[in-house]
């Protein structure tokens, strides 16, 4: 399948459409709580439609639209081969969207009721084998310098090393707490506590759980905390944030995911990529060691029980995988 290639832009359309738009996306934003991440993505799958439907059909307003020219709107979009994951979310933006106009008496019925959307695809995700977390976790920081970049030499400067010890921090808690990455770069230091090894974590719709971490992560933190976050920092610029940048002010996403992009590329041996296959292998590894489903939601904070379970799915096929590599009637 073609990648979305727009997917990070929005299109122009008419007033009467985005209008109504806009007034949803308040909605979400200060009744629903939603992301700005998750804001940024009903956006454009809406005014995607909505460029669609003018340039198409003239249609300028949310109550001139039919179930028909949703459906045109969906084989537009089989035929560009955009993935069946792009739609299916672009079709309950719109699902959701007409939803809440209904309520609001913006439409006077809602014409993506019998809108189907297409089966996902059930694409297992890449876990780690504990040998390759132990190499990760070890090696992560080793040859890094400035905010992830490759560095030939090993660490020496006080800087070198305390992007060193920021990065060991990164790998650690990710596959310690199973967070995701958003949520690791918006830890403060007060949302630390030793004592009890927990974190404060202020997940997706700023729902918050305490998330627990053990020794290895505890032992990173400590050192990060007492011997290099001081060498990086400007708490005038870092306003309290656990991991900081070279300049002195809060990692961003961008930084934190190179790190480990970069740490799993120098494995070799694994078509893992990027800090979401740290979530996917803590989940998996605790699932195979006995972890109640439940408990596995809590800890990653999913909203839908339905989302966790894709790790049965991948502990079973490991399971499936080992018994035919090791039994004699397999």
């Amino acid at each position: 399948m073609k990648q979305d290639t727009n997917a990070t832009k929005t299109p122009q359309l008419p007033a009467s459409f985005a209008e109504p738009v806009a007034d949803y996306l308040d909605y979400l934003r200060l009744q629903r709580g939603r992301s700005e991440n998750t804001l940024r993505a009903y956006e454009v799958d809406l005014r995607t439609l909505g460029t669609f439907l003018y340039s198409t059909r003239q249609v300028s307003a949310p109550h001139h639209v039919d179930v028909e020219m949703l459906r045109e709107w969906l084989a537009s979009m089989h035929e560009a081969q955009i993935s069946r994951t792009t739609i299916a979310r672009r079709i309950s933006s719109v699902k959701n969207f007409f939803a809440w106009a209904l309520k609001h008496q913006l439409v006077a019925e809602d014409p993506a009721l019998r809108l189907a959307a297409p089966k996902k695809e059930r694409r297992l995700p890449h876990v780690l084998q504990p040998g390759q977390i132990d190499r990760l976790l070890a090696d992560t920081g080793e040859h890094t310098g400035q905010d992830g970049a490759a560095d030939e030499a090993a660490p020496q400067s006080p800087q070198q090393l305390a992007v060193h010890a920021r990065d060991r921090v990164i790998a650690e808690l990710l596959y310690a707490s199973g967070l995701r990455i958003s949520e690791l770069v918006s830890l403060d230091v007060k949302d630390l506590d030793f004592s009890r090894r927990t974190l404060k974590v202020v997940g997706k719709g700023n729902k918050e759980r305490m998330v627990p971490f053990g020794n290895p992560a505890q032992r990173v933190l400590t050192s990060w905390l007492l011997t290099h976050r001081a060498v990086l920092v400007d708490e005038e610029k870092a306003q309290g944030a656990l991991l900081v940048g070279v300049r002195g002010g809060r990692l961003n996403v961008r930084q934190a995911r190179d790190v480990i992009s970069q740490a799993l590329k120098s494995l070799g041996d694994t078509a893992a990529s990027g800090p979401h296959a740290l979530r996917h292998t803590v989940a998996t590894h605790l699932l195979d060691g006995g972890a109640d489903l439940r408990a596995v939601q809590e800890f990653l904070g999913h909203a839908s029980l339905a989302t966790t379970q894709l790790y049965t799915h991948v502990s079973v096929d490991r399971l499936r995988q080992s018994y035919r590599q090791a039994h004699p009637r397999a």
